[in-house]
């Protein structure tokens, strides 16, 4: 009989913090319960550092040496009001950064309280199109089953040679958290 573990790959997950309890739901689901891969995030274990600082670069440094460094894939969990965090920005665009090693692979999925359909993270939404023919991005509803999962997380793994040059991340960083398009507010750093 061959039997071998499935690859379990360290996956970055970027999330506003408005959806935490559904972002430790899915945490806890799929890379605890289920050991679809392991999960790397900021601010999401008691043991995580906060990076204190509002100049962009220096988050994105420390972000990419203490969070994406050795991660391969990072899912975005998108909410209602996810398109309008800056630090969600920064984290996408830390992760689709190229040059001294490979980008991650990009993956966004819609939170149940969205509902149907959410906005998009710009630079997000500047990675996908509708069909995902020629972009980097996936986009999906929260996956059902773990083979799911895998399957999905494997693709973009494979993204960051075989669609890296679709990766599109060339617009400013957000500066300052930007008016949520769904409830019409500036949700607090």
């Amino acid at each position: 009989m061959n039997y071998y573990e499935p690859i379990r790959r360290k996956v970055f997950i970027s999330f506003h913090q408005k959806d935490r309890p559904e972002v430790d739901a899915f945490i806890e689901e799929w890379a605890n319960r289920q050991g679809v891969f392991i999960a790397k995030a900021l601010g999401v274990s008691d043991n995580d550092d906060f990076i204190k600082s509002t100049k962009p670069e220096y988050v994105m440094s420390q972000i990419r040496a203490k969070y994406l460094e050795d991660s391969t894939v990072t899912v975005v969990l998108i909410g209602t009001c996810t398109h309008s965090r800056r630090y969600v920005d920064w984290e996408i665009k830390a992760s689709l950064r190229q040059g001294e090693t490979e980008p991650n692979g990009l993956i966004g999925f819609l939170l149940p309280s969205a509902g149907q359909r959410a906005h998009l993270p710009p630079r997000f939404q500047e990675n996908w199109q509708q069909g995902e023919h020629n972009c980097y991005a996936r986009y999906r509803f929260c996956p059902q089953t773990a083979q799911e999962l895998r399957e999905l997380i494997e693709d973009a793994h494979d993204a960051r040679t075989s669609r890296a040059h679709l990766i599109k991340n060339t617009q400013d960083m957000m500066k300052n958290n930007g008016i949520c398009k769904v409830c019409n507010l500036t949700h607090p750093a």
